[in-house]
């Protein structure tokens, strides 16, 4: 086992949630063991978001964007920004509401260091405010891992996993260098379980639950929670999932095609608007099953200097 210093940045993205954003830097500056470096992607806030950031003298690098590209291209300019420094071993994505407890990295950076060479993904605890684990990011075994993948996992104190969120995802650096950006079109939804699965495939990930972070959102509530019109990009996204991705197998597809399909009923059942999602469910399947997601240096483009970022790493990962 390497005794050499990880180096490790943080990425964060930011929409007007300016203090629970404050709150989630002021976490990553209490860490137990320090942040190499920390971004945050301010996806064109209207609530003070960057001004507030600048006038922390603690040095957090912003980058402050000119229209929302959504969760999924923020973490893509975050990701490329970070990348382009050889010295970073592993990149911590997470989003403005999560609040890393003071040793979540280190529990991070503990398995990063005894886990398998193929380990390029790690993902953390999560739990709402009242300490209860959080539904919506709860993980789960890798239903197509090996026993002796599991157990091996068991002995480290960790599970082996086939995806993870970017409420918390420790990615091995090195890794993200080879293998293209989020899919900016995306926008939100799927995207975390998309990039996540396609770095994990015939590699290894792991969930650590002694790294815990305090996901705050609102309300308690799981993935089949009733989303409204927002609806449109998780039936969307994972159509495009499923038919021009390559972070799962074909018979992986299968799989979480049928469970997804069942989360869906469970969603209409639980609506008080299934008038609403009906629609949305129209309208995602008319745009996931008619198009195809874009490039993501072409979804990102315009943006200025980081366009250019992009447009490199993006070139380099599809050689």
């Amino acid at each position: 086992m390497s005794h050499q210093k990880l180096r490790v940045a943080a990425v964060v993205v930011a929409y007007n949630r300016r203090e629970l954003l404050l709150e989630a830097v002021g976490a990553l500056h209490a860490q137990t063991v320090p942040l190499d470096r920390i971004v945050v992607v301010d996806n064109a806030s209207t609530d003070g978001t960057s001004e507030a950031l600048a006038s922390d003298a603690r040095g957090v690098d912003v980058v402050t964007l000119d229209r929302n590209t959504g969760g999924a291209g923020g973490f893509a300019v975050g990701l490329a920004a970070v990348l382009e420094d050889p010295r970073i071993d592993w990149v911590w994505l997470m989003d403005d509401d999560t609040i890393p407890t003071p040793t979540a990295l280190e529990e991070l950076v503990r398995v990063a260091r005894l886990a398998p060479l193929d380990t390029d993904v790690l993902g953390s605890r999560v739990v709402w405010t009242d300490g209860r684990e959080h539904p919506m990011n709860t993980p789960r075994p890798n239903p197509f891992a090996s026993r002796a993948r599991r157990e091996s996992a068991a002995k480290r104190d960790t599970m082996d996993i086939r995806s993870t969120s970017f409420v918390s995802m420790l990615v091995r650096a090195d890794a993200a260098r080879r293998t293209t950006l989020p899919v900016a079109d995306y926008f939100i939804w799927n995207d975390d379980f998309e990039y996540s699965s396609r770095l994990i495939r015939g590699r290894r990930g792991l969930a650590v639950p002694a790294s815990v972070v305090v996901h705050k959102t609102r309300v308690l509530g799981s993935t089949d929670a009733d989303p409204g019109e927002r609806f449109r990009f998780e039936v969307r996204n994972k159509i495009w999932l499923m038919r021009f991705s390559r972070a799962l197998s074909v018979p992986e597809k299968a799989v979480y095609s049928a469970a997804t399909v069942r989360r869906w009923i469970r969603t209409f059942r639980r609506s008080s608007d299934r008038a609403t999602l009906s629609a949305a469910l129209r309208l995602g399947a008319r745009e996931g099953f008619a198009q195809r997601p874009r490039a993501t240096d072409e979804v990102l483009a315009g943006l200025g200097p980081v366009s250019a970022v992009i447009a490199r790493h993006e070139a380099a990962a599809r050689k």
